[in-house]
């Protein structure tokens, strides 16, 4: 018989480990997980021709319920109730000033994105005690002729600032959409520094809905000592774009890690089968490291992370990456160096501010940025207020 027929005979005997190996792989990554996975949307198996329409027009339909029983909620609101004078009656120097950036859209104002996070604020901030959690000021940044009707309502319960009308002829004038989101964003850093000096401050884009845990998760963040030497900390990342096979070494040391630990497991477990011959030898280690690896890239890191919710202490901070701006904590007076740092450049698409910001911590000596993960925020924004918009939103 030859002697690669021989060598395959003894390598591929089910009681090889090269033979278990092979059958292992094949099960799990061409049976197993094909049919776990393939309704979940951030996997490598999820089957996008047959199931991303339904899930976004489900998406779609769960934010429009969402935004009519908003709507309902402030339409319910009694003015008498309010405050007479916000300006007068919000506290100075509050721990935190949550700060909502918002303009009129053109599209998809029957969502009412702003009432969604205006009202998920009102809620949370009723579940603080005798001691506020935060101050809320909503920054209407419209500098179109028309009012934005949502602020309309929710200013009978929070603070509003707008531009004058010499202003907002100004602003109209800028033609860069992305130099004005940037300007924008620089007034509604300044305006919440200059009305309340607060010790900290969270810019909230108005589709950018808090999770229930939103104030005791801050409330942790700024407990760490990160938070003493940090410029920004990113709330939210993509999370199509938080997968492994990313370029950010940290995440690759966390992949490498978890592959590692997931085989020491393994082989702990397969030393006490009988049945199989997997023993503690650095070959079988390196297979099932490599293994778990790829089982978790491919099922979705996303869904690893949604486990660290159970608290917040488990919640991770790591160097910060470079989209996007829907939820940002400026802890101390980081918001005055974020601003200065902005006005410094003109912005311009593949330049814009996110980008600025990031590129400012990376090469300025002394400044540090971080993200946090599992994402503190949910981006329901299906239609931007400051680009074209497709004909049917997609979830990815």
């Amino acid at each position: 018989m030859p002697r690669w027929r021989t060598c395959i005979n003894k390598h591929f005997q089910w009681s090889s480990p090269v033979a278990q190996g092979l059958l292992l792989c094949v099960l799990t990554f061409g049976v197993l997980l094909p049919i776990c996975c393939h309704r979940l949307l951030y996997s490598y198996y999820f089957l996008k021709t047959v199931y991303l329409d339904s899930l976004s027009d489900a998406a779609l339909e769960e934010s429009y319920n969402r935004g009519q029983e908003a709507l309902l909620f402030w339409e319910g609101v009694d003015s008498k109730e309010s405050l007479k004078d916000l300006t007068e009656t919000v506290a100075k120097k509050p721990d935190l000033l949550v700060t909502v950036v918002t303009a009129r859209r053109m599209e998809g104002r029957e969502y009412h994105y702003l009432l969604q996070v205006t009202q998920r604020l009102a809620s949370l901030l009723k579940t603080c005690g005798d001691k506020p959690c935060a101050e809320v000021m909503l920054c209407d940044v419209e500098s179109g002729p028309y009012l934005n009707e949502d602020v309309l309502l929710v200013e009978k319960q929070f603070l509003v600032v707008r531009r004058s009308p010499d202003e907002r002829s100004k602003i109209r004038e800028v033609s860069n959409i992305f130099e004005k989101e940037k300007k924008d964003y620089v007034y509604c850093l300044r305006k919440g520094w200059d009305l309340m000096r607060p010790k900290n401050i969270i810019v909230l884009e108005d589709d950018a809905l808090p999770g229930t845990d939103f104030f005791p998760l801050i409330k942790n963040l700024l407990s760490r000592k990160f938070a003493l030497n940090t410029l920004y900390v990113k709330l939210y990342h993509p999370e199509r774009l938080q997968r492994y096979w990313n370029p950010e070494p940290y995440r690759i040391l966390e992949w490498v890690g978890l592959g590692m630990f997931g085989a020491t497991i393994l082989l702990l477990i397969f030393s006490h089968c009988t049945s199989l011959s997997l023993t503690l030898s650095f070959p079988h280690f390196l297979f099932l490291t490599l293994y778990i690896m790829a089982m978790v890239e491919l099922v979705g890191r996303h869904y690893l992370l949604e486990v660290r919710r159970l608290s917040p202490q488990l919640y991770t901070v790591s160097p910060a990456t470079e989209c996007c701006t829907p939820a940002m904590l400026f802890p101390g007076n980081a918001s005055i160096r974020a601003a200065e740092y902005l006005d410094q450049v003109v912005c311009a698409q593949g330049n814009a501010k996110d980008m600025v910001l990031y590129k400012k911590a990376r090469s300025t000596p002394g400044e540090r940025a971080h993200s946090v993960e599992p994402n503190v925020i949910k981006h329901i924004g299906a239609y931007s207020s400051v680009r074209v918009n497709p004909l049917r939103p997609k979830l990815i």
